[in-house]
């Protein structure tokens, strides 16, 4: 198989219910976009028959291709997907919230605007608890790290394969989107928001409550600290 010119990293946790429809939705929107591609579905730690189903639409259609890993959590499933990227542009995103026309407007908006890191910026919560809690989280994050997004863990996320430095993080957990845009800000890569409108989950139930809501209230701060490590080894005055 020849190069692809967009890769798009799908991590897939527990969705055997209705990933195979997403994908085919995937695949039906992207023939009309006409670069070559590669949709990695990135099984992880999942308990239900997701990685069974994968493996058939691997067999069904030539662009995806499915990685399995014992071990869960959403920063570790991206990290793997993008390490085994071939494409010039590289995306991933929640394929449980993420509908093919918003994908492909997305990759629209990348390929149209070369250099630049293009994500999502939703504008819809299924209830006032949830947009109460992502207006927190975002808060804290434009506050401990001067960014000036609106949605930290809006999906899709696209960028060119240059910007290397997002292919490098750190994170296994959540707090891989976090991570994500501070790269951005510390590297200087540009950054266009798309607002998204929709809201409904294609399945599955959402995995953010109250406890883990705090876990990333918490992680974002610990994530701040870590940054600030090198400038206090940098600020420390030397001892004769």
């Amino acid at each position: 198989m020849s190069e692809p010119h967009i890769s798009i990293v799908l991590p897939v946790y527990n969705q055997a219910d209705h990933i195979e429809d997403v994908v085919r939705d995937y695949e039906k929107a992207l023939a009309r976009v006409p670069y070559s591609r590669e949709v990695i579905l990135v099984v992880n730690g999942s308990r239900d028959r997701s990685l069974e189903v994968c493996q058939a639409l691997a067999m069904e259609y030539p662009a995806v291709r499915v990685e399995h890993s014992e071990r869960g959590g959403w920063g570790l499933a991206v990290k793997l997907g993008l390490s085994l990227a071939r494409g010039d542009v590289l995306c991933y995103t929640n394929s449980a919230r993420t509908s093919a026309q918003d994908l492909v407007l997305v990759l629209l908006y990348s390929v149209v605007n070369p250099g630049v890191v293009i994500k999502a910026n939703r504008k819809l919560r299924e209830n006032w608890r949830r947009r109460m809690g992502s207006l927190l989280y975002n808060l804290e994050c434009r506050a401990l790290f001067d960014l000036s997004y609106w949605d930290i863990n809006g999906t899709p996320k696209v960028f060119p394969r240059e910007f290397d430095k997002l292919l490098t993080l750190t994170r296994d957990d959540d707090l891989i989107d976090a991570e994500f845009n501070v790269v951005c800000r510390r590297e200087g890569y540009p950054v266009l928001e798309v607002p998204i409108f929709a809201s409904r989950r294609h399945g599955g139930t959402a995995t953010t409550n109250y406890r883990s809501a705090v876990k990333m209230y918490w992680g974002a701060y610990q994530l701040w600290r870590h940054t600030q490590e090198p400038e206090r080894r940098v600020r420390r005055p030397r001892t004769s």
